[in-house]
Parts: C-alpha cells; structure tokens; sequence
C-alpha cells in the first residue's frame, strides 16, 4: 500500500479515524487468534495510540517482554510487515507495544492493586481472546480461564467506566439447541438455570455447585486419578445442562458473568465458529496449529482414520481466521464509537455460504488424491482409502463390532509371545478418541446467523469493507479448502517427516 493511499483510508475510513490514538490491552496474543488479531492492527491501524499486551512469565522467560519478543515476534505471522518495512515493525513494537507481566486469572491480573488501577486508566479499551479451548479440559481449569478470570476483566472495567470490553467466545456456546442460531443471548437446552429480567442467565450458584463437587473430587483423588475425574466431571456436567463438552459450556458462563458485571455499559461479544486458516491475511493459508477439522483431516492422511460419525448434509461451520480479526476490529471501532451499549457478534459462514459436511470431505479427498504429493507434510503418501462419514448408530454399530475381535486377537498374539503390531486396533482407537472429541461438530443440527454482523459491516462503508472484510460470502469453499487451507496446513502447521534410520545388513546381524 503506498502512503498516499494510506492517507486516503485514514481520511475515509471510520475505523482508522476511531482506533486513531487508542490504547488497546489484548489478551492471548500467544495464541492462534490473538496473533492475527495484533498483526492487523500493526499493519492496518499504524496510528493507534498503543498496544498493550498481558503475557504471563513462563521457565524460560521470566518476563512479558522477553517473552514476548522470543515466542510471540518471532512468529511468521508477522513475516509481511518483516517484507513490507522491517524498520517500521520494529519501530512499532518498540514504541508502541507495552507488554505486562501477570496473568488474567489472578486477581487485579498478578500486578498489585495500584498497577492495576493504572493500567485501567491508560486504557480505552480490552480485548479478551484468552481461553482454553482444550474440549476436554478438566473443570477446575477450564472454570478458571473460560468463567472466573472475566471477574478480573469486569474489574479492570468497574476502574474506568469509559473502558470498552471485547469479549471473544464462540458460536458453540448454543450447546445443544437446535435450529437458527441468532446473535442473542443463548439458553441452556437441558436443565433449566434462572434468568435475570435483564436477559442473562445467574449462574453464581450454578459456579458454587461445579466448585463444591470439584472440591469433593480433590478431598478424595490425587495426582493423574484426580484429573481424570475432574476431566469427567466437567463432561458431565456441561452434558447435564445442555453443552456437549467443558469448553462451550464454560465460555457460555463466562458470557453470563460479562452481561451482569458490565450491565449498562459497554460490551461487545463476538462468537466465531470453527477458525480455519486465513482465507488472504497475513498470508494466504497462514494457521498455527491443528485445529477442529484439522484433527481428522491430519488422522486420515496419516491412514489412522476412514471412518466417522457425521451428517454429510449437515452444515460445518468454518470460518477463516483473518475474517474474525476483522470483525473484532470493526466491533471494536463501533463500541469506541457508541459506548454503553451491549452487542452480540457472530462471525460464522452457515446462514450466508454454507458448505456441508459432505462438499467439505468431497473437496478434501478429490486434492488429496490429485496432489497429495504437493502436501509432503500432511500426506506420507497417496491416500488408498475413502474418508466415509456415517451416522452415530452405524458408526458405534461398526466400531463394536470391530472392536471384540480384534481385541481378542490381540490378546492371543501377546499369549503366543508375539511382537507383532496391530495397526487397526490403534487406527480404531483414535477413531473412537477423535469421535468422541469432535462428534457432535460433524453431526450438526443448528445455523448459525450474523445478519447483525453483516449489518456492522454494512454501515461501516465500502472503505472499511475492503479494510476489514468479514462477509463469507468471499470464500469460495473448493478454492479454499483445496488450494488455500491444505497448503497452509502443510506450509505452517506441521513439520517435515523424520527421515526413517535404515539399518545396514551388518548392524542387523549384530542385532540377531
């Protein structure tokens, strides 16, 4: 972009004119999101006032900055603004990035009461985007970094009453309610919880209730057993009350606690759906990580996988990454503009350009037996097998069917003193892990909506719409996921094979 154009977006664009001069605290900026939602506004919004990020200390680094600058800079995220200008990159993050040693689940974030109340003077704004995204994570973690830790963001509210709260959560906390999904407060779909007459749910005992049954668990249990049972206790009782796994249910409490703590003021929550890969920004594919989808899509090229329990018509709602940096921008850009009110974002692709599950594997299993030899991260080699997704009572039809005999056969080599490795049955149980897992997301019966997303976008102007795009409706699935999403998989998310050790026929000898 040359500067006289940008000048022109500064001059036209209402969303460079409200972030200009803005001090805005991110939090998990080590995480996937978080990353592109910094390296946006760096490279997007140059004249904001300030970037302040709350990292943790960890072994090898004992503070925010150093921390920061080995494990958070040094990401190819960032490998753009490196092309583009290196001298104005490094300027930025020397004059503009403020980094904060402490922790959003420690009270007043770790740093004493006074840095605190200094911090939520120095700010406009917060991003939330720090969470535990682990589906099984045992409960008293997941509580802590999905529910309680939005007391601390609450707080640094309470200290500045102009301060506007961005809260990032996820489309999945409708649980297991089905049908149109709209940008609105979500009930649980199982057992009831009281409701205020301001529309959010009070779950301050539904908290005290999970707390006390997860101090009875550790009265009784310690070490690897206790967190087995917190594991289990949190499936439980997310499943009780409507969410198929800890993680929706507890970012859905969070929400709750949000809605009551900042009622009349500003907050706005914004719920992507499955993030994917970036459909343009950074680059091109750029991911960090396996996510959702990629976990099956990682275990079938890896020939562990070719069975799984989804609904070919149903909707998978993926969304790539750079779409949900931009909608957090522009509803950012929005609350700054229009404080005190509360708003519901969903940035998702079901309701404007849906691609089922079953056009979602058709693509993937037609690239990967085209070119499956241009991805030699993800595919060892050309897939022989076809990818089927079967309904749930097939699947636990055909998996205990399985199961028994090879089971026993198993146990009969070992009798026999036989080395000899069963690859199915380790295929099978992954198969059986991943489902578990990851079962009720390709098993949909819900659509998600963001008509008042689209709506943001639209009243933001045509500048800001080529800015920060959010409309799904610019994904065109067959190019996406077969040339854009595997190649970033590839390019980005996995290392190359270790080459195997061939033995000579000498050092086999000497092995016999």
């Amino acid at each position: 972009m040359t500067n006289e154009q940008a000048a022109a977006d500064i001059a036209t664009s209402k969303v460079l004119r409200q972030l200009k001069g803005k001090r805005v605290l991110i939090t998990g900026t080590s995480g996937f999101l978080g990353k592109v939602v910094l390296e946006k506004l760096i490279r997007t919004v140059p004249e904001i006032g300030g970037v302040y990020l709350l990292i943790r200390a960890n072994r090898k680094h004992a503070d925010a900055r150093s921390r920061f600058l080995a494990e958070i800079a040094t990401s190819s995220v960032f490998d753009r603004l490196r092309e583009q200008d290196a001298e104005a990159f490094e300027s930025f993050l020397s004059d503009k990035v403020h980094c904060i040693t402490g922790e959003v689940t420690e009270s007043a974030f770790g740093i004493g009461q006074q840095a605190f109340q200094k911090l939520a003077d120095d700010l406009d704004a917060v991003i939330n985007s720090a969470a535990s995204v682990n589906f099984q994570e045992a409960l008293d973690q997941a509580l802590t970094i999905n529910t309680l830790c939005l007391d601390n963001i609450a707080e640094l509210a309470r200290l500045n009453s102009q301060l506007a709260v961005l809260q990032v959560s996820t489309c999945y906390v409708n649980g297991m309610n089905s049908g149109q999904v709209s940008e609105s407060i979500i009930k649980p779909a199982k057992k009831p919880i009281p409701r205020s007459e301001h529309g959010y749910y009070e779950v301050e005992d539904l908290i005290a209730t999970l707390q006390s049954k997860i101090a009875d668990e550790r009265s009784r249990f310690k070490g690897k057993a206790l967190e087995k049972r917190l594991v289990e206790l949190g499936l439980r009782e997310a499943r009780r009350y409507g969410w198929s796994d800890t993680y929706t249910f507890t970012k859905w409490m969070g929400e709750q606690l949000l809605l009551k703590a900042l009622k009349g003021r500003s907050l706005t929550i914004v719920r992507p759906s499955i993030i994917e890969s970036a459909l343009e920004e950074p680059a091109a594919g750029w991911i960090e990580g396996v996510k959702v989808a990629d976990a099956i899509i990682l275990a079938y090229a890896r020939e562990k996988v070719s069975l799984f329990p989804g609904n070919r018509s149903g909707v998978i709602d993926v969304i790539p990454v750079d779409l949900v940096a931009n909608s957090i921008i522009l509803a950012l850009a929005e609350a700054l503009a229009e404080p005190g009110a509360q708003r519901i974002y969903q940035c998702c692709s079901g309701s404007s350009n849906p691609v089922t599950i079953g056009e979602f594997i058709d693509h993937l299993l037609a690239e990967a037996k085209a070119n499956y030899a241009a991805y030699d991260h993800l595919f060892y080699r050309k897939p022989s097998k076809p990818f089927l997704a079967v309904n749930r009572t097939l699947f636990g039809l055909v998996v205990s069917g399985v199961r028994l005999p090879l089971s026993l056969t198993n146990g009969v080599l070992k009798r026999l003193g036989s080395r000899a490795d069963l690859k199915w049955l380790r295929n099978l149980e992954t198969t059986q892990s991943l489902a578990t897992i990851f079962g009720f997301y390709t098993a949909p019966n819900y659509i998600f909506c963001n008509d008042k997303l689209l709506a943001l976008a639209e009243r933001s102007g045509a500048v800001d719409q080529g800015l920060f795009p959010v409309d799904a409706r610019a994904v065109d699935w067959q190019t996406y996921l077969r040339k854009i999403h595997l190649a970033g998989l590839n390019r980005y998310a996995l290392k190359p094979r270790k080459a195997r050790r061939v033995k000579s026929k000498q050092q086999t000898k000497r092995a016999a």
